[in-house]
């Protein structure tokens, strides 16, 4: 795949802007930037994928309903309140959010995406939401997504954010992406919000193929804390201000590729900045029956609490690892099982043929004291294979989350 990085922004496709402001939505020692908007100066084509919660937040009831247009020009994003459990009046609160803006915009009914993150419980300070919108909006500009990224983060200690070129045969297409996500992660659909945008022309369907088949991939095998999120959203936009068309089986096949690259690089950064993490743990499962067996074994270890209790700890239990596996609902033999634990430091192999192997506790302590950590487990009874992404368990996750209100 003929791509390239491009260094900075998030708003590097052509026709779309961006902008951030602080509106005070939820009070700080430290103001940031707490609504956003991205915009698209022309229509756009556009996919999303929801979180499957059923307490699901009225951004997500309302952004099912603006995706079946298949078509928007913007989203407008808070951070602070996730104006989720608000029964009618939350549903109400998105929708003025989303008038207002059309209306800020110029735009017709149904073109905005509206999303939230925060607190859980809490009716949205929609004059709050607003007043940013507005002063955001005179401003917008193509240079501003860092802002943007920075806007949607809540418990993140990083913007995740990315820029790429794409050579296809009809020219070169440019993808942005941003994203949000720390805790509450153990998506069933995508991550906490992550944005994906992109100046090709390419038809709905297509796109909600490509990101619906790379979200499988990605955010649905990434865990930080078991918790599925009340309002997990994703969305790609596809604006045409290249004039490249994504018309031929290589060039979609060349934009899917680069779509699942992005998304999983982007999962990777929401694990490995998991709240409170010191450790990124990268289980990688082999020879599985299926696919499916495959992604469960691999998801069942990343997200073991004992075994990321363990990683903290520096402590190569590889006994965590293997009951996770023989818990996942997977079918596993564990007279073929092979365990290895590697990272920049080296390799041990810890178990062989479903027994312990006589390995070194002071290498596999140095190789634990990695930040990057990769967990292979192999168990030769198929072609199976998968990869899932997690972080140890330390004592500033409960820190985080036992004041994460106040």
């Amino acid at each position: 795949m003929a791509y390239q990085v491009i260094e900075g922004g998030v708003t590097a496709p052509k026709g779309f802007t961006a902008g951030a402001v602080y509106a005070g939505i939820k009070s700080r020692k430290k103001e940031k930037p707490d609504v956003a908007v991205l915009y698209s100066e022309q229509p756009c084509a556009c996919a999303a994928c929801f979180t499957t919660n059923k307490f699901c937040a009225a951004p997500v009831i309302l952004g099912r309903e603006i995706l079946k247009k298949g078509k928007a020009r913007a989203i407008v994003i808070n951070s602070g309140n996730a104006n989720a459990a608000t029964g009618e009046q939350g549903i109400l609160d998105a929708k003025l959010v989303e008038t207002e803006t059309e209306k800020l915009l110029g735009l017709g009914e149904d073109e905005v995406f509206v999303c939230s993150t925060g607190v859980i419980g809490q009716r949205l300070p929609v004059d709050k939401v607003l007043d940013g919108v507005r002063r955001v909006v005179p401003n917008l500009s193509a240079d501003k997504g860092t802002e943007a990224a920075w806007a949607i983060m809540t418990t993140d200690t990083m913007r995740k954010e990315s820029a790429y070129e794409l050579a296809l045969s009809g020219g070169t297409i440019r993808i942005g992406a941003m994203a949000k996500g720390s805790g509450m992660i153990h998506p069933n659909m995508a991550t906490m919000l992550a944005y994906v945008t992109t100046d090709a022309k390419a038809d709905s369907a297509d796109l909600q193929r490509m990101l619906s088949a790379a979200v499988d991939k990605s955010f649905n095998m990434c865990t930080v804390d078991g918790d599925t999120s009340t309002n997990d959203s994703i969305f790609l936009l596809a604006n045409g201000a290249s004039g490249v068309e994504i018309k031929t089986e290589e060039d979609k096949a060349a934009l899917a590729g680069l779509i699942e690259y992005i998304c999983i690089d982007i999962a990777r950064r929401i694990a490995s900045d998991g709240e409170g993490a010191t450790h990124l743990i990268e289980v990688e499962s082999y020879g599985l029956p299926t696919e499916h067996d495959a992604r469960l074994v691999a998801k069942s270890i990343a997200g073991s609490m004992l075994f990321k209790a363990a990683v903290f700890g520096r402590d190569a239990n590889w006994g965590r690892i293997m009951a996770a596996a023989g818990y996942s609902g997977a079918d596993v033999d564990p007279t073929r099982a092979d365990c290895i634990i590697k990272s920049a430091a080296g390799e041990v192999q810890v178990m062989k043929d479903g027994f312990g192997t006589d390995f070194s506790e002071e290498k596999a302590k140095e190789i634990l004291t990695e930040h990057d950590i990769t967990i292979i487990v192999r168990f030769y009874q198929g072609d199976g294979q998968a990869k899932a992404w997690g972080c140890d368990l330390t004592y500033d996750y409960v820190k985080i989350n036992g004041d994460y209100r106040s």
